[in-house]
């Protein structure tokens, strides 16, 4: 049968519009990705964050501190980058900085950065976060401060270098899981046996982002977990477990680039600890949780990011008459260098600030919904989040801001280290009020709705 050129036409033409539309659904979860690396270990011997019992400064290094970049841009040109660093935090005025740098140069507002630090308690000392823990000399000091500076510039480049090496790539996202995480409020270290009963609440999700070039070959593995990088106590630099797990990956998949983010695990310790082969056991296991997610069905993720960023007041209670702060600083420890410190601002201002402006923050990755918060967040905001917003989602603390912890409302009630004194190590006039849940929920809520 003869066709009609006419109608040979009509065909190639609806065939060509259906390749052409194929061709458009595919880009769809096509996005351009950039990654990079610095090595931040310091070059000289200077004091370790995180823990008021040590002395002296560090003593060399188990493994290298790294800061890494991952730049991601959807199909619109719409940018957001993740810094992750094997580091404590870093405090709000530091970040405030950077990100004001940064923002100059390569056009990023607040909302389209992340500064997240992996808690490890076993690296240097940052700018003049936790300031009263450590009985430092001025000395001392000034090498933080050098320290700071020269941190400062490599994440600056750190941020351009991910920009330059952009290809396209896709990515998917999905949660696996890992159980060595321990509620240190609820489960007594020192009473723990093999075969004790742990109480909660914990949140054992391992969420997991996976950036893969259109080869196939992967790029970058994003993974977090909610749990205190504290396995180590010793004076030598490292990632604590998350370094570990870090490694372990990389060594997995060459090429490809390993960054950890800190989770809501500011009630959750590993345990048992304090020892080198069980943060390379901790390591190594939450590594495993990361491959069984890779090599299983991930959800990928159309080339659409949101991001946004809001600073929301979070309230004191009231703070200590200053009789008692004078009661406190005739002792010799961390609290009564806050004591006195706090014994100072007051007489320098006549008052107490009431409140703090803290850093909230949201992106959305395809369908894949990111909460991002400062300082040192307790289990039961991820829980909360999570009931809200659905079990998917992915909670990260520890960036942009390391002001203190951010306990419940409950557990301010019940006191203690997360829930009261904690807030000293920090240098704030007193506990957070309890109106602070409310408040870091409803900032959600307010900017969601935006």
């Amino acid at each position: 049968m003869k066709l009609d050129n006419r109608f040979v036409f009509i065909i190639l033409l609806i065939g060509g519009t259906f390749f052409s539309f194929g061709q458009a659904s595919g880009s769809h979860d096509i996005w351009k990705v950039g990654v990079a690396r610095k090595n931040i270990t310091p070059s000289s011997s200077v004091w370790m964050a995180g823990y008021s019992s040590r002395t002296s400064p560090s003593e060399g290094k188990i493994h290298d501190l790294w800061a890494k970049a991952l730049l991601m841009e959807d199909m619109q040109g719409n940018r957001s980058v993740l810094v992750t660093m094997d580091l404590l935090g870093i405090p709000k005025d530091f970040s405030d900085a950077l990100r004001e740098k940064i923002g100059r140069k390569y056009g990023l507002n607040k909302s389209q950065i992340a500064l997240s630090c992996s808690h490890t308690h076993s690296g240097p000392v940052v700018a003049r976060g936790l300031e009263y823990i450590y009985p430092m000399d001025a000395g001392n000091w000034k090498k933080v401060d050098q320290y700071t500076a020269q941190l400062e510039k490599m994440l600056f480049q750190l941020v351009g270098e991910s920009m330059t090496n952009l290809k396209p790539a896709k990515i998917y996202t999905e949660n696996g899981t890992a159980r060595f995480q321990v509620n240190r409020r609820n489960n007594k270290e020192n009473q723990l046996t093999s075969t004790t009963s742990l109480n909660g609440p914990n949140d054992y999700a391992v969420p997991v982002i996976k950036v893969e070039g259109l080869d196939k070959s992967l790029i970058a593995i994003i993974f977090g977990y909610a749990c205190h990088p504290t396995t180590l106590s010793i004076n030598e630099f490292s990632g604590d477990y998350p370094g570990f797990a870090q490694i372990e990956l990389e060594k997995s998949h060459p090429g490809a680039i390993a960054m950890f983010f800190q989770g809501a695990g500011a009630d959750q310790n590993p345990l048992p600890r304090r020892t080198l082969p069980l943060a390379i056991q901790y390591g190594k296991q939450l590594a495993a949780s990361v491959e069984a997610v890779l090599s299983g069905k991930m959800n990928i993720q159309a080339s659409l990011l949101v991001d946004k960023y809001d600073e929301i007041d979070l309230p004191f209670d009231k703070p200590l008459p200053i009789q008692q702060l004078e009661e406190i600083a005739k002792g010799s420890d961390y609290q009564a260098r806050w004591a006195r410190g706090m014994i100072g601002e007051y007489k320098k201002k006549g008052t107490f600030i009431k409140s703090y402006s803290y850093p909230i923050q949201y992106w959305k990755i395809g369908n894949q919904s990111l909460f991002i918060m400062g300082g040192e967040v307790l289990v039961s905001y991820a829980i909360q989040l999570k009931e809200v917003y659905g079990q998917e989602v992915f909670v990260m603390g520890y960036t942009n801001d390391i002001v203190s912890y951010i306990p419940s409302a409950k557990v301010i009630e019940e006191g203690g280290y997360e829930g009261d004194t904690s807030q000293r190590v920090y240098g704030l006039p007193a506990k957070w009020s309890t109106q602070i849940e409310p408040v870091i929920l409803n900032g959600y809520k307010n900017l969601l709705e935006k």
